[in-house]
Parts: C-alpha cells; sequence; structure tokens
C-alpha cells in the first residue's frame, strides 16, 4: 500500500518547514509521497518543498484560492498512492506515525480513519491550554483527544486517512468550511464505508492562532453543526445542543444569584476547578491550568453562541445556508 500525504497550505512556509522536517525522521520503511497543494498563497512554500527533495518524495501544486476542503480534493487528485493521508500544515508528526498506521490498518483495515492529537513541550503556553480544552475529556473535545469511544467515529482532516475508492466514491470534500469533515464521514457512511478511531496515531498540532482566532474558529464550527443537521437530521444528538445549554446555564446562575440561590453558580465553580486541577496536572504548571479555563470558556461560548444563532436562522427560520452563513462557504 503507497501512503499518500495531502497537505494544503496558505501562507504558511515556516509551518511546512516544521512538518516536513519532522516527516523527514519517519522511521517508517516503505516509499511514501507527500503532496503539498498551495491554496493561492501570496507567501509561497516552494522553496521550502525544494529544500527536502533530496530526503523526501515531494510533489508540489500551485492553484488559486479555493478552500482547504477543495485543495485536499486536489491533491489526492494528483497523487499516486492506493491511501491518502490528511495533514494541516501545522501539525508535526511523530516518527512512528506512519508505521502506527501501517499497523492498524493491516490488523483491521477501514477506508476512513482519524487520529488523535497532543501537544509538545516546545509549544507555548496557550498553545498547550487550548490544546487541552480541544482534547480533554472534560470539555467538548474528548473525541479528538481520543478519550471517548463510539461507534461512529468523525475524524478530523488535521490528521484523517482516506482511501482511493472512498475518495472516488464520495467525491471527497465539500465547500462547507469548517464542517468539512464531518460532511465527508456522513456521507461516507451512507455509502457503506466505515472510519475508525486509531488512538495511537496522533500528532502534534500546534494551532498556531491567538484568543481572538481561537474564538472566530470554534464560532465557525458552532454555525456549521445546525446546518450539518439540516442535511443529516439522522444523526443529529441533543449532546450538539451542550455547550449552547452551558453558556446559557452559566448566565442564569448569575440572575439567581440576585434571588440569593447560589448552588447552580457553585456547579459551575466546581466544573472549573477541576478543569483547572486536571489541565494544572497534566501540564505540570499551574499557569497553564490558569490559561486553561480561559480557553475553555471561550470554547464552549464561541461555540455555544454560533451554534444558537446557527439555529435560529437554519432550523426555526429555515433560511439557506449559503444566504445566512456565506463565510461558511467557499465558491469552488
Amino acid at each position: 500500500m503507497l501512503f499518500s500525504l495531502i497537505i494544503p497550505v496558505y501562507n504558511r512556509p515556516d509551518e511546512v518547514d516544521e512538518l516536513l522536517e519532522s516527516l523527514s525522521r519517519s522511521t517508517y520503511n516503505e516509499i511514501f509521497e507527500i503532496v503539498i497543494i498551495e491554496d493561492g498563497s501570496t507567501v509561497p512554500c516552494k522553496d521550502i518543498a525544494q529544500k527536502y527533495g533530496d530526503r523526501l518524495d515531494i510533489s508540489y501544486y500551485y492553484k488559486e484560492n479555493s478552500g482547504p476542503g477543495d485543495s485536499r480534493n486536489y491533491g489526492m487528485n494528483k497523487a499516486r498512492g492506493d491511501y491518502f493521508i490528511i495533514f494541516d500544515s501545522d501539525c508535526i508528526i511523530p516518527e512512528g506515525y506512519l508505521i502506527e498506521v501501517d499497523t492498524a490498518l493491516k490488523q483491521n483495515y477501514v477506508d476512513c480513519f482519524g487520529g488523535p492529537d497532543r501537544a509538545l513541550d516546545s509549544f507555548s503556553d496557550i498553545q498547550k491550554a487550548i490544546n487541552f480544552a480541544m482534547t480533554s475529556f472534560l470539555t467538548t473535545g474528548g473525541i479528538r483527544g481520543g478519550s471517548e469511544k463510539i461507534d461512529k467515529f468523525q475524524p478530523r482532516s488535521f490528521n484523517m486517512g482516506l482511501s482511493r475508492k472512498a475518495f472516488e466514491a464520495s467525491k471527497g470534500f465539500g465547500n462547507i468550511h469548517p464542517g468539512e469533515d464531518p460532511d465527508l464521514s456522513i456521507r461516507l457512511w451512507n455509502l457503506g464505508f466505515e472510519t475508525q478511531l486509531f488512538p495511537k496515531a496522533y500528532v502534534y498540532h500546534k494551532r498556531r492562532i491567538d484568543w481572538h482566532k481561537f474564538s472566530i474558529q470554534v464560532n465557525k464550527f458552532g454555525k456549521a453543526r445546525p446546518i450539518l443537521n439540516s442535511w443529516y437530521p439522522q444523526y443529529n444528538k441533543l449532546t450538539f445542543f451542550f455547550p449552547s445549554v452551558f453558556i446559557i446555564g452559566f448566565f442564569t446562575s448569575l440572575v439567581l444569584l440576585v434571588f440569593n440561590f447560589d448552588k447552580l453558580l457553585q456547579l459551575y465553580f466546581v466544573y472549573f476547578l477541576v478543569l483547572f486541577l486536571v489541565s494544572t496536572y497534566q501540564n505540570k504548571n499551574i499557569k497553564i491550568g490558569f490559561l486553561s479555563l480561559i480557553a475553555v470558556w471561550k470554547q464552549f461560548y464561541g461555540y455555544g453562541i454560533g451554534f444558537l444563532e446557527s439555529f435560529i436562522k437554519i432550523i426555526i427560520l429555515k433560511q439557506k445556508p449559503q444566504e445566512a452563513f456565506p463565510e461558511l462557504f467557499f465558491k469552488k
């Protein structure tokens, strides 16, 4: 089986340098190719790709900007491999990653898999705090972190595998972003393909974003979910409402203080205390413990508010997603 590593990039040559450097240290003994798709960047990474040309089998393509989903499709159409592995450009790949994937596929083959993400010691404190929020079993990130055991796992394209057969049958990613990952997973299920979590196939996901960008990102995640629910109502779950309920409950607890009722607010205090203690223990750093509280709040607030706005527009008012939220759709 030939692996083709699909890497879309937009104005991030420094990230590509780190990613390719990590891949050059791979202990996987078989041949694999790397396909880099420059998605209309004004700061290209072609020189970086050429820098590793004597160590790695790299193909580089430049195209007009059309979003990450369409760029991944472009790369898979150009690739030679039997099985595509998709990374975000801000990932650093452990040297044994491909061995873990190869072993898992040989033991229990699936046409689509996803792996978790972790943080390196070299990451900044904010990056580690955001990683905690996005991966902890105490937050909405439990599945991404590989902590939750579920029958139908929805891979995320920062660390995702897809067989050529599944790609050709599904036509790959749609033009919604974010939300293209669960959209593809559901379409694969409907076509009879299986998805699975490979917990040992993790990557280090650097997420070079600040607090403001993180808030915008999770807000878009929240907006995308009701759109997906309207497309695929059979996969709608009550748990998708949790961040919105969490935010409404928190502000309700503040209002209840006027009536000398503080029990609900105490529950929130206990929850955030547990978050602080767990993050501090996992990261061995009290500062990251405090920063994790900010990250989790921004995660719940951004997602919860985005979900509510989208639920009202898409589910209640029956607006067309492309008209209600044009910023979530790339034009091909």
